[in-house]
């Protein structure tokens, strides 16, 4: 045993010793504490307090500290005591005040409370309002937006689509039909500014407007990939190509069922008659206003994210020689999008949130 100045004997308990043990080998988090455990259980080994403190390389005092405060509470000495702090100044029943005016009112020639309004209203400073908040998950300057279906046929027609998602049919395929229409051909009147460090890519404001074309594409609900068209119009003719370019990319053994929504264009005689002549092809419409049960609105928000929005094209063709460009290159890997909610979790939802208009008093 080393010399130098000697405490109460130290002895550790199997428990004890396999904590402080865990303790001791953290190598990020809580080095305090872990400092803590290996002067204990350097002192359980036999160690003085003054071997422990040239090993340690601590002054005596801080062994003799944490030595003496483990013989009293064990391993909950180790920890941290509560410390003093400023006493609390702001009692529950303002935090209730504020969380009640910003539910339940709205300030005077606005439509949305602010920080500085609140804490007028409230008599609380602005600090502390935006605390409450925060503490909350209350952001009032923040709006989203909804829109529900008045379609007679909705709950019909959810599950009918979401049983396609979930469990679609044998010997076919699962297309999700829509056109983007309206891309517009966009050219910056000055060239793009890169990024660089500290500093987002930037670019011009104004453009100029070099004609529209339309996408036309069907994503496979099973394997991602996409069947794509770019026309320059939009009609139930071109529309109908595209149904002739779907037909010769099917394989003719499959049945081919299409999710599209209620587009005027998908639903003229011309198309009727198409489909009627070929059986194998069976159509689902989405509710109206629901075109968000449409997996193929998902891979346009793509495209329009990745290539479109951020393009600057000189004419119509350039654009669409983008389009093709990142559909090609989209084919190469396709990865689905995976549908998980049941049709009973879409209802159930739908409901709540009926309900909450309901009794909102707007």
């Amino acid at each position: 045993m080393g010399r130098g100045r000697r405490l109460p004997p130290l002895v550790l308990s199997e428990e004890s010793r396999e904590t402080l043990r865990n303790w001791s080998r953290r190598r990020k988090t809580a080095q305090a504490l872990a400092l803590r455990s290996r002067i204990v259980l350097r002192a359980a080994a036999g160690l003085t307090a003054t071997a422990i403190a040239a090993e340690m390389q601590v002054c005596l005092q801080t062994v003799s500290k944490w030595w003496r405060r483990f013989l009293d509470s064990g391993v909950d000495g180790l920890l941290d005591e509560p410390r003093p702090g400023q006493p609390r100044k702001i009692a529950d029943a303002d935090v209730e005040r504020v969380l009640t005016l910003t539910l339940e009112s709205k300030p005077s020639a606005a439509t949305h409370w602010s920080t500085r309004e609140m804490a007028k209203a409230s008599g609380i400073n602005q600090t502390a309002v935006s605390r409450i908040w925060r503490a909350f998950a209350l952001q009032p300057h923040r709006s989203e937006s909804f829109r529900l279906s008045r379609d007679p046929l909705f709950i019909d027609k959810v599950r009918d689509i979401v049983g396609l998602y979930l469990d679609p049919p044998d010997r076919a395929l699962v297309l999700c039909v829509d056109e983007k229409s309206q891309i517009q051909a966009l050219e910056r009147t000055a060239p793009l500014l890169p990024m660089r460090p500290g500093q987002a890519e930037r670019r011009a404001h104004d453009y100029l407007r070099h004609g529209t074309t339309t996408l036309f594409a069907a994503l496979d609900a099973k394997t991602g990939k996409v069947i794509g068209r770019t026309q320059r119009r939009h009609r139930s003719a071109e529309f109908r190509n595209f149904l002739d370019t779907i037909e010769a990319s099917v394989p003719p053994q499959l049945d081919v069922h299409l999710i599209m929504d209620n587009y005027a264009t998908h639903k003229t005689a011309l198309i009727q008659r198409w489909l009627l002549k070929r059986p194998r092809f069976h159509v689902h419409f989405t509710p109206t206003s629901a075109s968000w049960l449409n997996l193929v609105e998902r891979w346009f928000a793509e495209i329009t994210e990745k290539r479109i929005r951020r393009g600057s094209f000189h004419c119509t063709r350039g654009l669409e020689t983008a389009i093709r460009d990142y559909l090609d290159h989209h084919n190469l890997e396709p990865k689905p999008f995976l549908w998980t909610k049941s049709a009973d979790d879409i209802l159930n939802s739908t409901a709540r949130l009926c309900k909450r208009i309901n009794d909102s008093g707007h």
